[in-house]
């Protein structure tokens, strides 16, 4: 299956558009064919509204540990006092700048653009004819919808493999796009050797994350946020702890220290639903 990315046009709002909205159609091609799917009403976006989303992006990633003044300024060549005064407000870019950010960052105009209720229709679309999307641990650990740009590949599946898994979320999870699929690096893969061995593509099942077996007898596989690294580690919760338990004994145990307002589900990204190892 192969998902086409959405045409976008973005008109300046002047007093004769302003509160009004853009009809976007959604292609998609299915065996060589398109076919529109819906049309969704986006939100006009001015040059300002772009800069402000832009801006905020940008420090969401910062906040949780991807990215950093510094490793911008490399990126796109930009002074770190020129970055900081964009970040703070207190001065507005270009829009060859903001172009050479996005770019940067890999980043689209469409990912500016707030998700609709009605992307949920992709994602079930998706899902049941087996099409997951590989990202990177940082878009598993944090974005709740999936840019396309995010996209590294697209694991497939049988069609309907992925229906009769068993879903157990918070209200706030049931929100997030359901199945991803990560590569795990060798270091990452250590502590759960010979169960996941280096360059597995493990799939995460976002809409499971309780402590709860899946089946009895037998515990969960967990992809599980360990500051802003992702780790795969079966899981119980203890004393206010988050104990992370590898499956090779040449590793040592971890833990979370859950703070009182927080659960352990906040720190499960997801069951791991499949391992691929490569042989």
């Amino acid at each position: 299956m192969h998902l086409s990315h959405p045409s976008l046009s973005i008109r300046q709002i002047n007093a004769e558009n302003e509160g009004k909205h853009a009809l976007i159609a959604f292609p998609r091609e299915r065996n060589g064919l398109v076919r529109p799917l819906l049309a969704a009403n986006f939100p006009q976006m001015n040059f300002t509204q772009m800069h402000e989303r832009l801006r905020l992006e940008l420090l969401r990633r910062m906040q949780r540990g991807t990215l950093s003044v510094s490793l911008l300024a490399r990126q796109t060549g930009f002074g770190q006092p020129h970055l900081s005064n964009f970040l703070r407000s207190r001065r507005q870019l270009s829009l060859e700048a903001m172009d050479r950010i996005l770019t940067a960052q890999r980043l689209t105009v469409a990912d500016l653009l707030p998700a609709l209720p009605q992307t949920t229709v992709f994602w079930q679309e998706d899902e049941n004819a087996g099409a997951v999307p590989v990202v990177s641990h940082a878009t598993a650990l944090f974005e709740p919808v999936i840019r396309p740009s995010a996209v590294q590949l697209m694991l497939h599946l049988p069609p309907g493999a992925l229906q009769a898994v068993r879903a157990r979320a918070t209200n706030v999870r049931r929100a997030w796009q359901r199945f991803v699929a990560v590569r795990i690096a060798a270091a990452d893969a250590f502590p759960m050797e010979p169960l996941v061995l280096p360059e597995a593509l493990a799939l995460i099942d976002r809409h499971y994350n309780s402590l709860l077996p899946y089946r009895p007898n037998r515990p969960n596989l967990y992809a599980i946020r360990n500051g802003s690294h992702l780790t795969l580690r079966y899981a119980e919760f203890q004393s206010n702890r988050l104990i992370l338990r590898p499956h090779n004994g040449a590793s040592p145990l971890d833990m979370i220290v859950i703070d009182p307002e927080e659960s352990p589900g906040d720190w499960l990204v997801g069951r791991i639903a499949l391992i691929l190892n490569e042989v």
